[in-house]
């Protein structure tokens, strides 16, 4: 009789373990997927709250690709909160969401006319949470928003641009830690060989250096038609610094890789003049990875230093000639 308990106190503990195995699998496979941060708002919204998100298991019978599975999750996730969460959806419940596209590492999201309508506050921290929770998707570098099949504009008209993980701080706080900057920016004309003014309002951390600033919007490429990038998207700032007027940039060798069909003084001048617009720097020093002992594009020595040049700025041209004036 004893002998029957213990063989049944044995059955017992393997037919435990056994499930307790069972249910550690199934756990570790609906786990499996990657770990994702959703930024929800506050129920006052007044600042991002991540939540962490494990991403689904993408079905056998979706034949799609994984960075749309992804993509389509999380934006799901930002239009619904979980019922345990004191939380509020980074989209508005009244915004409809039509579509989105991604190309080149730009994610394309298209809103109907209610997204316009959101006032000021809320509609910073929606586009931050867009942001922050889908560059999170690996090649994701950029969302820019659409509203009713137009670009979201800024307070002067000017589209917004595409905005990167790196506008926003990892540290989410306050609403009042973001500011608007208006921004003066150069790219390049149609025929790569003059540079075209654009104005773009920006939503940045406050203690973002202009600077920093500028040269991550010339990265971030033009937003208007008819001018073309200076600066390719996979160009990666080192550091900036500002010292007596000078600025200070250094790049990463992807500097160097600039194939872009621009003249090859474009490139320079953008930066140049785009920092001289909108700060006090007057002149500017550009290194590669620290050193300033390289040719960009086999014609123009990074060791010296660059100074505001207004004859490569078209608008300079036009302005000559309806004076009648002559370039220096």
């Amino acid at each position: 009789m004893m002998r029957r308990k213990s063989i049944l106190c044995i059955l017992l503990v393997c037919l435990f373990c056994l499930t307790g195995c069972q249910r550690k699998e199934k756990t570790e496979a609906e786990a499996s997927g990657r770990v994702y941060q959703i930024y929800y708002l506050n129920s006052a919204m007044t600042r991002m709250e991540p939540q962490k998100y494990i991403m689904p298991q993408k079905p056998e019978d979706n034949k799609g690709p994984a960075t749309d599975w992804e993509i389509s999750n999380l934006i799901e996730q930002l239009r619904t909160v979980p019922k345990d969460l004191d939380r509020q959806a980074a989209v508005p419940d009244k915004v409809g969401f039509e579509r989105y596209k991604l190309e080149d590492k730009v994610l394309y999201l298209y809103f109907d006319n209610n997204y316009s309508l959101m006032n000021s506050t809320r509609e910073i921290l929606c586009r931050a949470s867009l942001v922050r929770t889908l560059t999170q998707v690996e090649g994701v570098d950029y969302v820019t928003v659409y509203t009713a099949e137009q670009p979201l504009m800024d307070s002067s008209g000017s589209p917004v641009g595409p905005l990167a993980n790196s506008d926003f701080i990892d540290n989410i706080s306050n609403v009042n830690s973001y500011e608007k900057t208006e921004l003066v920016l150069y790219f390049a004309d149609e025929t790569g060989e003059k540079l075209e003014r654009e104005t773009r309002e920006v939503v940045h951390y406050v203690n973002t250096s202009l600077e920093k600033l500028v040269i991550e919007q010339l990265i971030a490429g033009p937003g208007r038609k008819g001018m073309n990038p200076t600066l390719p998207k996979e160009t990666r700032l080192l550091n900036v610094s500002v010292n007596e007027n000078v600025c200070y940039i250094n790049f990463d060798s992807s500097f160097l890789n600039n194939t872009l069909e621009v003249k090859e003084y474009i490139p320079i001048y953008s930066i140049v003049n785009s920092l001289a617009a909108v700060t006090s720097i007057n002149k500017v020093q550009i290194t590669v990875n620290g050193s300033q002992e390289y040719m960009f594009r086999d014609s123009i020595s990074l060791n010296q230093v660059f100074e505001r040049n207004l004859d490569y700025n078209a608008e300079n041209e036009e302005a000559l000639s309806e004076t009648g004036g002559n370039k220096q």
